[in-house]
């Protein structure tokens, strides 16, 4: 496996915050990187555009060498109007790892590299995974079935083992990783590092509305549904949180347009993300709205013993 030299020694734990669209902003992002995870945001939480730029001096001022690195999610497809303004503040300040979603692009990847940044890209199976590499993506974020928000559909068994079969690079696990026996099998399937989201919803420093995060609370895997009616695009999402919008998962119907919207959802005011709440299956290991440093610290627990125990066993 192959853990990237950037993280070694500034991780408490193997895992990387996942960017939460409209969740994951500044004071999420320090305490995650304080805390030894590799805290994240997508550049279009930092809105107006020039919010952006008040973020990554945030960032760079408040972070020491002793804290984990933080990353900026670039969304490259084509839909997103803001990519070169953004791409152009991520090589001025720096942006130790950006993480790519929705296309590869070789002259992302070349622009994180000309400072000497990394890039991992998200994908959700083997074939975008080689396009990904074949693009300049330094690392992985392989998104199994069961992730929050827009997720794939495979087994991570199946995409891990296919990946390592020609790629020996960073890889990122994301799909229901909710507590540290779920870390130690995402090292064990060969994933340099677990990819974790929806638990940190339920944490003090997220932006996420009280209602979300006592809903990821309450709630377990039976409470999730996957559907592409929202965006056009595949995701995992409450239930509750669809039915409190005065719509039935049942009938809902496949999306008319294949890009990416954000606008209402059709057949309701709601919209997606504000309003209708990604989560992933694992949040049924999900207790209560705590600390982001006390999540970290029940991660690392858990992550531990699952170590110990299987080495006992073996």
């Amino acid at each position: 496996m192959s853990t990237p030299e950037l993280f070694r020694g500034r991780l408490s734990i193997p895992v990387i915050a996942s960017p939460m669209f409209l969740i994951s902003r500044p004071e999420l992002v320090l305490a995650q990187c304080r805390a030894g995870v590799v805290g994240s945001f997508p550049s279009l939480n930092a809105r107006p555009s020039g919010m952006l730029e008040q973020w990554l001096q945030q960032l760079r001022r408040e972070l020491t060498e002793k804290d984990a690195p933080f990353a900026v999610n670039l969304i490259v497809h084509k839909s997103n109007t803001r990519l070169a303004e953004d791409l152009a503040l991520v090589v001025k300040y720096q942006v130790p790892v950006v993480i790519s979603s929705l296309g590869a692009r070789p002259e992302v990847n070349e622009a994180v590299h000309s400072y000497g940044g990394i890039v991992f890209h998200d994908i959700i199976n083997d074939e975008f995974a080689h396009k990904a590499i074949e693009r300049g993506a330094d690392g992985l974020v392989a998104v199994a079935a069961g992730a929050g928000g827009h997720a794939g559909t495979q087994s991570p068994f199946a995409l891990v083992q296919e990946i390592r079969e020609w790629f020996s690079g960073p890889l990122a696990l994301s799909g229901a990783i909710a507590n540290g026996n779920a870390i130690a099998a995402a090292r064990a399937l060969g994933a340099d590092l677990a990819y974790i989201g929806s638990a940190f919803i339920a944490t003090e420093e997220a932006t996420a509305d009280a209602r979300y995060k006592k809903m990821i609370v309450e709630s377990a895997a039976k409470d999730i549904f996957y559907t592409d009616h929202f965006t056009g695009v595949h995701g995992n999402y409450l239930i509750p949180s669809i039915e409190a919008a005065g719509l039935d998962p049942a009938a809902l119907k496949a999306a008319e347009t294949q890009h990416m919207n954000f606008a209402e959802a059709p057949g309701s005011e709601a919209k997606a993300w504000r309003d209708i709440w990604g989560a992933g299956q694992g949040i049924g290991a999900v207790k209560a709205v705590v600390p982001v440093a006390r999540l970290v610290e029940r991660l690392g627990t858990e992550y531990r013993a699952a170590l110990a125990r299987l080495a006992k066993e073996g």
